[in-house]
């Protein structure tokens, strides 16, 4: 095989192929085109039609839309009445979002390890992290792949934790014939350009609890509601409004919501795509002894939002770096989800060390994400093959 591009020899592919891409086709354009010719920008009647969208898709009971995903996770951990001293355990494999979030409401983060297989926490550390601090779990769907949540639910009731399940990666999985949405207590939604569907940015929060939904609508609409059953003060007209907590401005635009629903009616067709790309790539790759793929959860059936390849160091002759310095050479647009969060400097200051998540550090130095988007052709992802296929041939030992 010919020299790596790093070192001179020509690239798999003359452009470069990103490692995401939102899809946007006519139809996308003309629901926003719609809403900024009527009458509603924002506060509008497509806000309830997605929410309304969200609870058909998942059998959720309630839903919010949010300004984004770290919103969602904001206003989960404010309805879960997390506080100062409560702890909440999460992985740290994931985006900063999902601890950043607890750090919000002035708790504690507490990082349980992940699973070496699938990526996601692992219950056994789950439990291995419970103290008489701890009043939730914020589960994450690491790449679309739903959690072992049989065990999670377990662990959450024995100790009478909320569950919250950050599915920014994860809509149209399921587990174990439900969908994502209507498996916790809680569940957060993204729509960011990468994730399977886009809204530009926004998110969501699901609920089957009236009592933790109305906390959430509170939570991101000022604290302030209309709902006659909450008002302390009854008997006022129409204009009659109460702040009863201090909430934020995390509303979600008909703009974004517009296109959300435009977008949720290909769902199906890009998790279809997705799958047909995930099976395609695993074919392959389970041929190459130097890497290794991901495992999912028993029970679920997962709508793939980031393709993980591990690399076995141990048969190559490079390091991390060196092996995505060659696939960006090849302009192949790899990257790498993620680094454990109390690695950074931020949790570092905080008393966080190394060493506390073994797997998920060893999971980290070895990991590279590859390409996946539904609007990949065959070809592009025979490059990404190819390259892979060429840098590993070079680095053989």
């Amino acid at each position: 095989m010919s020299d790596l591009a790093l070192y001179g020899g020509e690239p798999v592919r003359k452009t470069r192929l990103s490692y995401g891409h939102q899809y946007i086709d006519e139809a996308d354009i003309q629901a926003v085109v719609e809403v900024l010719n009527s009458d509603f920008l924002t506060c509008g009647p497509k806000v309830a039609e997605l929410e309304e969208a969200l609870c058909h898709l998942t059998g959720a009971a309630h839903c919010t839309a949010v300004s984004n995903g770290t919103a969602a996770l904001h206003v989960a951990c404010l309805a879960a009445e997390i506080g100062p001293g409560d702890e909440v355990i999460t992985t740290p494999v994931t985006f900063a979002a999902s601890a950043n979030a607890v750090l919000y409401c002035g708790g504690k983060p507490v990082f349980a390890d992940i699973d070496p297989r699938t990526y996601t926490i692992d219950p056994e550390s789950i439990e291995r992290c419970v103290t008489e601090r701890t009043k939730a779990v914020i589960s994450v769907d690491f790449t679309g792949a739903a959690c072992d949540y049989d065990a999670i639910r377990a662990i959450c009731q024995k100790h009478n934790l909320l569950l919250i399940e950050d599915a920014a990666h994860s809509i149209g999985t399921t587990y174990r014939g439900t969908p994502v949405g209507g498996v916790a207590d809680l569940t957060t939604f993204s729509f960011h350009p990468v994730k399977t569907i886009t809204a530009g940015e926004g998110g969501a929060v699901l609920s089957k609890d009236s009592t933790l939904a109305k906390r959430v609508e509170l939570f991101a609409k000022h604290g302030i509601t209309r709902d006659f059953d909450l008002l302390q003060e009854k008997g006022n007209s129409n204009w009659y409004y109460e702040q009863q907590l201090l909430g934020y401005n995390y509303r979600m635009t008909d703009i974004q919501c517009a296109l959300a629903l435009s977008q949720l009616k290909k769902l199906e067709r890009f998790i279809a795509r997705r799958k047909e790309l995930v099976r395609k790539y695993d074919e392959a790759f389970r041929k190459i002894p130097e890497v290794i793929i991901q495992t999912e959860a028993e029970g679920s059936d997962t709508a793939r939002h980031l393709y993980i390849l591990r690399l076995d160091f141990d048969r190559l002759n490079c390091r991390r770096k060196e092996f995505y310095d060659a696939m960006q050479a090849e302009n192949i647009g790899v990257n790498v989800h993620y680094i454990p969060v109390y690695l950074f400097p931020y949790y570092q200051s905080l008393g966080y060390r190394r060493g506390l998540c073994p797997n998920a550090e060893a999971y980290y130095e070895s990991s590279m994400t590859l390409p996946l988007f539904y609007g990949m052709t065959d070809q592009d992802q025979n490059d990404v093959i190819r390259a892979v296929e060429k840098v590993i041939t070079y680095f053989r030992q």
